[in-house]
């Protein structure tokens, strides 16, 4: 039974930053490849970030490339979002996982989800 919750969002103003964790348990944390997601009202949930295994490479979707950080911390087993520079359009609630990526080049999640944590960027 593998339990993901999140914590650390909240409101912010646009142009300021939040830091959101991820801490995993009842898997082998280090054995895989972590992810954020996201889901914004309305509309469906989507990939936002990843980290490798050991956090040697990371990948994000363009809309965050340079604004956010993804990182991790295996001796902890969680998983961090360090997000700056946020934008109204980043509104949404925030969810960690375990991800891959599909055959349809997509990534993922491997675990049913947590209970998420709400971001919400003020204009």
């Amino acid at each position: 039974q593998v339990q993901l919750v999140e914590s650390g969002g909240g409101l912010v103003q646009a142009g300021g930053s939040l830091r959101l964790s991820c801490t995993v348990s009842g898997r082998t944390f280090s054995s895989y490849s972590m992810g954020w997601f996201r889901q914004a009202p309305g509309k469906e949930r989507e990939f936002v970030a990843q980290v490798s295994w050991n956090g040697g490479t990371t990948y994000y979707v363009d809309s965050v490339e340079g604004r956010f950080t993804i990182s991790r911390d295996n001796a902890k087993n969680t998983v961090y979002l360090q997000m700056n520079s946020l934008k109204p359009e980043d509104t949404a609630v925030y969810y960690c996982n375990a991800a891959f990526m599909g055959s349809d080049y997509e990534w993922k999640a491997v675990f049913s989800w947590g209970q998420g944590t709400q971001v919400t960027v003020s204009s």
